[in-house]
């Protein structure tokens, strides 16, 4: 954040918009790594009405158009504030602009956003869908980056959808290519779904394995945009091993506290409902 902020400050400086763009693209991106959910979305919206006024040509060639970054971080941020209809609004801008620019880059990024937007509304088909995109067009313009990330979102799309031996195959495939150059950041969210997907086939206990890394990843990373999740994911695994009930608590208490300390009223709403569950089947008990 720091960085993010020299960036902002330099581009200030310079008094230019397209440089302007790029460092609120800086800091939306970093604010939503570390879970403020509320900040990336005014960086990023900020960052997307400073593109719209000026449109003016990077001076910097990018890794990826920082207007189009703005866009779906924009939209994933919306999504855990629970602005759902803006979210898959801004999503589709960042597609549409990225697509008349004729940005292949910032195309295959928008497209793989739009799948993690998809994964977080849990539609299995539309993950599955933007994900073979991904690799489609990454397999077309070798783009090795994001042809393993979207082989990681296929791979949970198909263990989803019941083919739990090709899926996590997929994720375990995308993660070593993935973390091949010394990547890291993405893992919290990644082994997030290698675990889900693990749970789909019964191997409950190898799920409950990959949260305790994916929550190391995030400790040491501090990208915590996921951990509401993976404290959500521990609590219903737990719960579906029996497992002591002080841990299972402590885990939806966990997930609960997180997501309403980022303002992430999507991860809440559905912390709450797993906690609800658990708690509705033990009175059963």
């Amino acid at each position: 954040m720091q960085i993010a902020e020299q960036v902002h400050s330099l581009a200030l400086m310079q008094n230019d918009s397209a440089l302007m763009t790029g460092a609120y693209n800086t800091l939306a991106c970093t604010a939503y790594s570390l879970g403020d959910f509320e900040t990336a979305r005014q960086h990023a919206l900020r960052g997307a009405q400073m593109w719209r006024s000026a449109n003016q040509q990077s001076p910097v060639e990018e890794v990826d158009a920082p207007a189009v970054s703005c866009l779906f971080h924009a939209a994933l941020s919306e999504w855990h504030l629970g602005n759902i209809t803006s979210s898959r609004s801004s999503m589709a801008e960042a597609i549409s602009l990225a697509k008349k620019v004729n940005d292949m880059p910032a195309l295959t990024n928008a497209l793989f956003n739009s799948g993690i937007l998809a994964h977080f509304e849990r539609n299995v088909l539309e993950t599955g869908r933007l994900a073979s995109d991904v690799i489609e067009l990454s397999t077309r313009h070798n783009f090795r980056f994001w042809q393993a990330i979207g082989s990681i979102l296929l791979g949970w799309a198909r263990s989803a959808s019941g083919d739990t031996g090709t899926g996590i195959s997929y994720i375990e495939d995308g993660i070593r290519d993935y973390r091949a150059p010394g990547q890291t950041l993405g893992m919290p969210y990644f082994l997030g779904l290698k675990a889900e997907a693990l749970y789909f086939a019964d191997r409950t206990s190898e799920a409950l394995e990959t949260i305790v890394e994916a929550e190391a990843f995030a400790q040491r990373s501090e990208a915590r945009s996921w951990c509401a999740e993976l404290y959500r994911l521990r609590g219903v695994f737990l719960a579906a091993i029996g497992a002591d009930e002080t841990q299972i608590e402590a885990s939806f208490g966990a997930a609960i506290r997180t997501a309403r300390a980022q303002k992430s009223i999507s991860l809440a709403i559905r912390a709450e409902a797993s906690y609800a569950e658990y708690r509705d089947r033990k009175g059963e008990r």
